[in-house]
């Protein structure tokens, strides 16, 4: 029994010694984080500022492969479907990984079976905004006594049917007994041109857009859907502060696909860390309205499952189902 023992132990020993060098090895050539959106939104800007300094700490090159479509699921499944060998990383997002399960119909991925967490990264507050369609609204009471006064005549924008986007401004306009009618756009950046360019009146933004979109004229912000009042918009006072008791953020995180191993994702957690310590990361984030929120997998995959119990209420509501 003893030199049955011995003979598995030092078995197991020479496993662990074949193991350990294919793990250090990583990574063995450039890599990629898979953006779901088109360039220019929330994601897409934080997918590249952490490839840069994401590239310092692995010593090696961290490219933005954008593949948009169907709320960042063309993104996720390209994903899911890559080599779990840790090269495929994909920035998903509160939409990816929470709200898309619900909406649609048939999935053609599964948030939790296809992917391995590796860690939350930011969260990107939202503002309201309205257009140039609507120059009457000058503050968030005024969007609400005007859309009262003509239910359904005013129309606010999303990047998608189910998105954050659409489902944040119908808990808005639920909270404040108002109705508007939605339009959806298929993306982000083409959904805040749409508001600046008065195909729709109003929108929940993130905040980063917002700020550069009121910064040359192009909209007004009436609030924010955070906390507490932003850094970034000092003088915009949060929809609490205004009666409305809703705090919204998108949520941008690092997922490796499923079956990747242990090591590697954990290798990729640290360089995540290390590289939102990067002062770039910092600016980047600040001029978003976010901070850096790095976490354990074990911490990403809990805000996972939490933020789809708490939209499976707005989508149930909403009666939202698609085709996948």
């Amino acid at each position: 029994m003893i030199a049955s023992t011995r003979r598995a132990l030092l078995g197991t020993g020479a496993t662990l010694a074949l193991a350990a060098p294919a793990a250090l090895a990583f990574p063995e050539r450039p890599l990629r984080i898979i953006s779901g959106f088109n360039p220019g939104g929330a994601n897409d800007i934080v997918s590249r500022a952490l490839a840069q300094p994401l590239t310092t700490a692995l010593g090696q090159p961290v490219v933005v492969e954008n593949r948009a479509g169907a709320g960042g699921g063309v993104g996720a499944l390209a994903a899911a479907r890559a080599a779990p060998d840790g090269h495929t990383m994909f920035m998903g997002i509160v939409d990816t990984h929470a709200i898309n399960p619900l909406t649609y119909r048939n999935l053609p991925y599964d948030p939790v079976r296809d992917f391995a967490p590796v860690s939350r990264v930011a969260t990107i507050p939202f503002a309201v905004v309205a257009g140039p369609s609507r120059p009457e609204i000058k503050d968030f009471a005024g969007l609400v006594a005007a859309a009262k006064r003509a239910p359904g005549a005013l129309s606010f924008g999303s990047w998608g049917v189910g998105s954050t986007a659409h489902l944040a401004f119908a808990r808005i306009a639920r909270e404040a007994g108002a109705e508007l009618l939605h339009v959806p756009f298929t993306g982000q950046a083409p959904a805040m041109q749409a508001v600046a360019a008065s195909q729709v009146d109003v929108m929940a933004v993130p905040a980063g857009g917002a700020e550069a979109m009121a910064r040359d004229g192009r909209t007004r912000i009436l609030a924010v859907i955070s906390p507490e009042r932003l850094e970034l918009l000092p003088a915009v006072p949060t929809l609490r502060e205004l009666g409305v008791d809703l705090v919204i953020g998108l949520w941008q995180a690092l997922y490796a696909p499923a079956r990747t191993p242990a090591a590697v994702v954990a290798r990729l957690n640290a360089a995540a860390h290390e590289a939102m310590r990067a002062p770039s990361f910092a600016v980047a984030m600040r001029t978003q309205a976010a901070k850096p929120e790095p976490s354990t997998p074990e911490e990403l995959a809990a805000l996972q499952q939490a933020e789809r119990e708490a939209y499976g209420a707005v989508v149930r509501a909403l009666n939202i189902t698609l085709e996948g």
